[in-house]
């Protein structure tokens, strides 16, 4: 096996599927619940998250990162949830105030205090995964990649949260008001949905950067809502789809010589085009069920609220 991880191009690509399945996983629940610009918002602010646990431990490497980020991340939904709730700011406006606010405090600190340190605004917005192979850790007789470790453990974290709260998830997503009456906290669900993204969103800074993370987030489980009615073949195709991405954006970055982390995100995109072309709820079958008379489409909401198997 440690053949194999000595490979940088192996290491490239398993970090970019890892991140991918991790960001898809959860992506598409914030697909769903129409949140999808939060993990934007979410990418960006968990920085100054970032910078305050660093400002407090003086490392790069302390847990407090991840517990920085995670908060920060909460924060910024917290405050979006505060906006919207006045009644005199929209969603989308409310993201666009709280977000930027927060990062332009990230980047003062930065230039104020930490400027001389490995912390900055290039890295945590493109990343460079064509580097993260370098930069190994010891775990038994094999010299893993930190990124490529870190990844792993967050990629599990994030399929048992979604394998052993499926159900909480789904209701939540799906029908609040009924998993309140069965007893279930879709605002305590939620929450814990976004902290994780913060957290998958700190452990991609290293290797792909924020824009990737978002293209991850979303393009992936979007794709997968083109072409199918059921939420676990949503989660299976969107995972698929981000592995691809990996894959195929690797070998167009050798091919072409550009970046590995514009070409994976790009990649996404392809596939994000060829499902609104020719998904079951693409252009093309559209356009085919206006000839065709008959009952409309179900569309994922009624089908999983409806209760069809």
């Amino acid at each position: 096996m440690q053949g194999w991880l000595d490979q940088p191009g192996v290491t490239i690509v398993l970090i970019g599927a890892l991140v991918g399945v991790a960001a898809s996983l959860l992506g598409a629940f914030l697909v769903l619940r129409r949140e999808s610009m939060l993990s934007d918002a979410i990418s960006h602010s968990v920085l100054i998250g970032i910078v305050l646990a660093y400002l407090l431990t003086g490392a790069l490497d302390s847990p407090l990162h991840v517990v920085g980020a995670a908060l920060a991340g909460l924060l910024t939904v917290w405050l979006t949830d505060v906006l919207v709730r006045s009644r005199r700011v929209k969603s989308d406006a409310a993201i666009g105030l709280v977000f930027p606010a927060l990062f332009a405090v990230a980047v003062l600190l930065i230039n104020v205090y930490a400027r001389d340190v490995h912390l900055d605004t290039d890295a945590v917005l493109l990343g460079e995964i064509g580097f993260a192979w370098l930069d190994v850790v010891r775990v038994g007789p094999l010299e893993v990649a930190r990124s490529l470790l870190t990844m792993l453990v967050i990629t599990l974290v994030n399929l048992a949260f979604v394998v052993f709260l499926y159900k909480e998830l789904k209701l939540a997503t799906f029908d609040a008001m009924l998993a309140t009456a069965l007893g279930f906290r879709p605002g305590l669900v939620g929450y814990a949905l976004l902290a994780l993204v913060s957290v998958t969103a700190v452990g991609a800074f290293d290797a792909v950067g924020a824009i990737l993370f978002v293209a991850f987030v979303i393009v992936p489980p979007t794709a997968a809502y083109l072409v199918t009615d059921r939420l676990w073949r949503m989660l299976v195709l969107g995972c698929l789809v981000a592995v691809g991405s990996s894959v195929g954006g690797y070998a167009l970055a050798l091919a072409f010589d550009v970046s590995i982390g514009g070409a994976m995100a790009s990649t996404t995109g392809v596939f994000l085009l060829v499902a609104l072309i020719v998904g079951k709820h693409g252009i093309v079958a559209r356009a085919l069920r206006r000839r065709t008379p008959g009952p409309p489409p179900s569309i994922l909401r009624e089908r999983e609220t409806g209760g069809a198997p």
